[in-house]
């Protein structure tokens, strides 16, 4: 480029310069919006990227909090079963829970002994 422009007069490389100027005008004008439409695009784009990782910030402690009532649900019911094992009746039976069997329990009135010798010496038989 410019090689061929030794035949042309001042005027002549006026009217020339003055048509590169304008043509380098009009590129950087469309460089510059095509930049400006790049960075609108990607702002755009960065917010819906934020918009979902708040949204997903938002699940993820939704589903700790979960996690955290599930686990002292867990805990609870642990810690009742330990108890339910170790603890004793009056009469030494251990109370043991079986998943699988069924319990049926009934409220009984304790019998009231008019005789002094049952009350001493219970039945054995």
């Amino acid at each position: 480029m410019g090689q061929d422009l030794s035949g042309l007069g001042v005027k002549e490389l006026q009217t020339l310069e003055n048509q590169l100027e304008i043509s380098l005008r009009c590129i950087r004008t469309k460089k510059d919006q095509l930049l400006i439409d790049e960075i609108h695009e990607l702002n755009r784009k960065g917010s819906l990227v934020h918009q979902e990782n708040m949204e997903l910030y938002k699940k993820l402690n939704l589903i700790r909090q979960e996690n955290v009532e599930l686990y002292n649900k867990l805990s609870e019911t642990e810690a009742a079963t330990e108890v339910r094992r170790d603890s004793r009746t009056p009469y030494n039976f251990a109370v043991i829970e079986d998943a699988n069997v069924p319990v049926h329990l009934e409220l009984n009135s304790p019998q009231q002994q008019n005789d002094s010798e049952h009350a001493a010496h219970p039945k054995l038989g």
